[in-house]
Formats: C-alpha cells, structure tokens, sequence
C-alpha cells in the first residue's frame, strides 16, 4: 500500500501493482540504495509504468516504461467507492 512496509524496509526491489497520483514518499523512502521500483502512475484513465532507482549516493532516477492501465492504489483521505 501507500505507507509500504517500514518494518522490514529497506528493500532491494519494490514492485507496485496498483496506480498512484505519484510515488508515494514512504516507499521512496524504503527503497535501499541501488534499489529499484516498478509503479504505475498517473490518472484514474492513464498512467505510465515508472521505473524508479536509487542510487548509491541516494538521489533518485525515473524512467517511464510504457502506458498501462491499473486499479487506484488507496493511500491517505482515500476510501474504497
């Protein structure tokens, strides 16, 4: 989900199978140096799968992929319709 999974963070690889709005910061935050994320992000009817990678130094990297289309990921304010 949107807060991750602090208690066994740090992670080599996340993969996000569900659409943000963005990168959610907690996720960014679990990604070990030289890690890398797959998340799909964009709109309710467009998203672009991102590639997301850390690097050693800790700055971050982003590549879109390819357009998909994935179910909403549920994070802050946000509810189940």
């Amino acid at each position: 989900g949107y807060y991750g999974w602090k208690e066994h963070a740090p992670f080599d690889a996340i993969i996000v199978t569900c659409a943000a709005r963005h990168v959610p910061p907690p996720l960014i935050k679990q990604l070990k140096p030289g890690g890398r994320m797959c998340i799909p992000v964009g709109s309710f009817l467009y998203q672009n799968l991102i590639l997301v990678e850390k690097t050693k130094e800790g700055k971050l990297k982003q590549k879109s992929i390819i357009p998909v289309m994935f179910v909403p990921l549920l994070g802050p304010n946000r509810k189940p319709r």
